[in-house]
């Protein structure tokens, strides 16, 4: 069972898109049984779904010490997708979960959700704090979007330092260009230079027709660039896990 964290150090570079797609094609293109877990307390993961906001916020009470995620897991349309949703009661979990000194909570709460599922995709807040550091811990590889820009590679190059700060394990980055648009001369010089040989996310339509099909792109459009992006993304992610010996099952 492999646990993929999907985080970024900066806003607005379509952390969460890549995180539903990458979920819906590990159940979906590889057959795996896979959970989406959103901590990210906007919850964009379950719109992009086509899932309705759960009645009550209890996305927290999972990290107090009787939570059961078990009982908040719940279905979506695509077979072998299940997903765990976020809401409002998350914005002071990071305090609550520094106040109570539970820092291998999500690593319990995970290694839990082992039997049941041969992949979980963690959408990760984008932000350092004590929810950050549990999941870092608890992940088998951490995706990492970014823009392209030297602000990005800027931010790549902290976040690997932060890593390298840490004395205990830290899992392997596998770093990302999003957003990438080939008619921006800046854009092309970040590519070609501090971020070259990353794999690349175009910014296309399909992607952002996303928030309003609430689908992922391989549903509606599987054959665009966008798709094809995506789909070399997962793949390259399957292959680094085996390379850590994770087994797809």
């Amino acid at each position: 069972m492999a646990i993929i964290a999907v985080y970024s150090p900066k806003g607005g570079v379509g952390k969460t898109t890549i995180a539903v797609d990458l979920a819906w094609r590990c159940a979906v293109r590889g057959g795996t049984r896979t959970l989406l877990w959103d901590l990210d307390v906007q919850g964009g993961a379950g719109f992009l779904l086509g899932c309705e906001p759960s009645a009550q916020p209890r996305a927290a009470s999972l990290f107090q010490r009787e939570g059961n995620a078990r009982r908040l897991v719940a279905s979506t349309r695509y077979t072998g997708l299940d997903q765990l949703q976020a809401d409002p009661s998350l914005r002071q979990l990071p305090l609550q979960l520094a106040r109570l000194g539970q820092r291998n909570r999500l690593g319990w709460l995970t290694r839990d959700l082992r039997r049941d599922y041969a992949r979980i995709v963690l959408d990760c807040p984008p932000m350092l704090n004590e929810l950050s550091e549990q999941i870092f811990a608890a992940a088998d590889l951490v995706i990492v979007p970014l823009p392209p820009s030297p602000l990005g590679a800027r931010a790549l190059e902290q976040l690997r330092a932060e890593f390298a700060r840490r004395d205990r394990r830290h899992p392997p980055v596998l770093p990302l260009v999003s957003m990438f648009d080939s008619r921006r001369r800046a854009h092309r010089e970040a590519r070609e230079g501090p971020m070259a040989g990353l794999a690349v996310i175009p910014a296309a339509s399909p992607i952002e027709q996303m928030a309003f099909r609430r689908m992922p792109v391989g549903v509606f459009a599987p054959y665009s660039a966008a798709a094809r992006a995506l789909e070399r993304v997962w793949r390259e992610i399957e292959t680094k896990l085996t390379e850590l010996k994770i087994p797809p099952v």
